[in-house]
């Protein structure tokens, strides 16, 4: 084949300046689609607003974790029972029990420094309470912890009163438990220190005071003692170190009192 036919026989090249500037074309098509797709003024009016909601959010964020905090606050319990607290009350002990019928719970030291503020804690230990758990209408021998909101006003132990203690503080030989615990352990110790919960006792006594305004029917001498290891028959026991501290905290011109009962009452 002659020199000229192999040159008639090929395909005809584009000019290498007509590709460049195809290429250009695309290139700034492209470039103007994106500028139109993202507005610049549309863009400015967006942003602005994301950040105006993002603040409320955020602030809404902290106060709903503010009100779950368990450190802000009365919880485990009802709006009924919070009701119940005198609103000159200034120092709480708190008692939840982890079911109606358990004899296991967790106490926690509340106070607040006004009727205006709510409860802050300040200290939680576990504790144990009736065998058979809790009752609103407790009979004597049951072995059930009363429920409800009861004030706490004397104490006293078979040990000298902790430094700082201001409760009436009644220093006994009898403060010593008999026989032993329900479930067998002994009880040696466990009447180191008590607090006297006024339930069907008269305030301003000794908790060794035998009467009971409301009948023997209902039992008597409920106290905060120290905890046994075991389940008891209608007190609330704390850990020993726990009692000194409760002792060396509640003040009566705070007006303390305790709040127990099963989780929610």
């Amino acid at each position: 084949m002659s020199k000229h036919a192999r040159a008639r026989s090929r395909a005809p090249r584009t000019p290498r300046r007509v590709a460049l500037a195809a290429t250009l074309g695309l290139a700034t098509i492209a470039v103007g689609w994106v500028y139109v797709a993202q507005d610049p003024d549309k863009t400015a009016d967006a942003a602005p607003q994301a950040r105006a909601d993002a603040r409320p959010q955020a602030a809404d964020r902290a106060a709903r974790d503010v009100r779950r905090s368990p450190l802000q606050g009365l919880t485990g319990i009802s709006e009924q029972t919070r009701e119940r607290i005198p609103a000159d009350a200034r120092q709480l002990i708190l008692v939840t029990g982890k079911a109606g019928d358990s004899s296991e719970s967790t106490a926690a030291l509340y106070t607040r420094p006004s009727a205006d503020v709510d409860w802050v804690r300040a200290e939680s230990w576990p504790a144990r309470n009736g065998a058979k758990g809790w009752s609103v209408d407790r009979e004597y021998g049951d072995l059930t912890s009363p429920m409800g909101v009861f004030a706490l006003t004397d104490a006293g132990g078979l040990l000298p009163k902790p430094p700082g203690t201001k409760l009436p503080y009644d220093k006994d030989r009898g403060f010593v438990a008999s026989g032993r615990g329900v479930n067998g352990e002994s009880l040696a110790g466990s009447f180191d220190y008590v607090v006297a919960i006024d339930f069907n006792r008269r305030p301003g006594k000794s908790p060794l005071d035998p009467v009971m305004p409301e009948g023997e029917e209902k039992g008597g001498n409920i106290w905060l003692h120290v905890d046994h290891d075991g389940p008891s028959q209608g007190c609330v026991g704390i850990p020993k170190e726990a009692m000194k501290k409760v002792l060396e905290t509640l003040d009566p011109a705070a007006k303390p009192v305790i709040v127990m009962g099963p989780e929610g009452f």
